[in-house]
């Protein structure tokens, strides 16, 4: 069946229909890994969006579903080249096929994914429809896709409850804002207890529970919505529990205490992305997926400093805080990219809930 992608600046292109035959609005982003797109569909980060994998070829080794992220997948839509008809791995369970229709995710194969990347790196960015409809009429879809937002989406991708991960060593407060469950097991593999709690609790709960660290976890949407969420960190901030944060974490830190966040272009999402630690001048290679960034000219340089910036375009990808026990990264040290390369900053907060102890 033929399906349609329209984009919010009038570009229409055809392919063919994948997963569910469902209609879809849904923010564009654009993808860079060559590999893991299982980790991809079910990052909690990609809610309200619909991820174009950059790569060619996508689903060859099929679903492995040790490999997940989460329970399920969260982008909205899906868009690829050519999605692979045989997958072959010993590890093999699934196909992406099966997989997106079992969760309803409407997707679309066959389309020139480097001419949607090139648009979304040239305009930014952009909305648009996923439909199998052939009789849409392009006055009446543009209108829509204008209008839509992404909105409050961590309350829909963090846990309901609290749940613990055993451990004999110190305790680790695990702020679910939409969690990789790689974040929980990597701490969890060093020998620390992890509590996971559910985005809205509040500071005074955690606190009571006397946590050796606290980690704020990635998540999606625009940090500037969590308000709520805001006001519960800068009360964690102010105690003097270690505090560790990831992406949205690090986002949100950073408003919390009194810094800005804009914005990109087009964002960064993709398991090849350097960033350069400022103090030791040493590139790591970074899996990232954000479309927000902090705006280090807004930064006190009493409360933080910048800890990394990308490479490639110089944005930050860390802060050190002043006088603290918390620093936080924009890139995801438990995703394994390179394939461990800041998997040492997991080492880094287990040794400071060790000295502060």
């Amino acid at each position: 069946m033929k399906a349609f992608l329209i984009l919010e600046d009038g570009t229409v292109f055809t392919g063919t229909s994948i997963g569910s035959r469902k209609e879809v609005i849904s923010e564009i982003v654009f993808n860079t890994s060559m590999t893991g797109y299982l980790e991809v569909l079910t990052d909690p980060s990609y809610a309200g969006q619909a991820v174009c994998m950059t790569y060619p070829l996508i689903g060859n080794y099929g679903i492995c579903y040790e490999d997940q992220e989460s329970l399920r997948p969260w982008p909205d839509g899906y868009i690829v080249r050519e999605l692979s008809r045989i997958p072959s791995n010993f590890r093999c369970e699934d196909t992406i096929q099966n997989f997106l229709k079992r969760y309803d995710i409407p997707g679309i194969a066959g389309i020139d994914t480097r001419a949607l990347t090139k648009i979304l790196r040239e305009k930014g960015t952009m909305n648009g429809m996923i439909t199998t409809d052939p009789d849409f009429k392009l006055e009446e879809v543009i209108p829509r896709l204008h209008a839509y937002t992404t909105g409050k989406v961590v309350e829909k991708v963090t846990c309901e409850e609290k749940s613990v991960l055993k451990g004999k060593g110190p305790k680790v407060a695990l702020m679910d804002f939409g969690a990789k469950e790689n974040i929980a097991e990597s701490l969890n593999k060093r020998g620390c207890q992890v509590t996971i709690y559910p985005a809205f609790t509040k500071a005074e709960e955690i606190l009571k529970d006397q946590p050796d660290g606290i980690m704020l976890s990635n998540g999606p949407g625009d940090p500037k919505e969590c308000t709520e969420i805001i006001k519960e960190i800068k009360k964690l901030y102010d105690s003097q529990v270690p505090i560790f944060a990831i992406c949205l974490g690090h986002q949100l830190m950073a408003l919390a205490t009194g810094a800005d966040t804009k914005k990109m272009k087009y964002g960064h999402r993709g398991g090849n992305h350097p960033v350069k630690d400022l103090e030791t001048g040493r590139v790591y290679i970074s899996s990232q997926n954000h479309g927000y960034v902090v705006d280090t000219e807004t930064l006190n340089p009493e409360i933080a400093v910048p800890a990394f910036e990308n490479v490639n375009d110089k944005t930050n990808e860390g802060l050190k805080y002043v006088g603290k026990n918390i620093f936080t990264v924009q890139f995801h040290p438990e995703a394994c990219p390179g394939p461990q390369d800041s998997g040492y900053l997991f080492d880094r907060f287990i040794k400071m809930m060790e000295v502060t102890e």
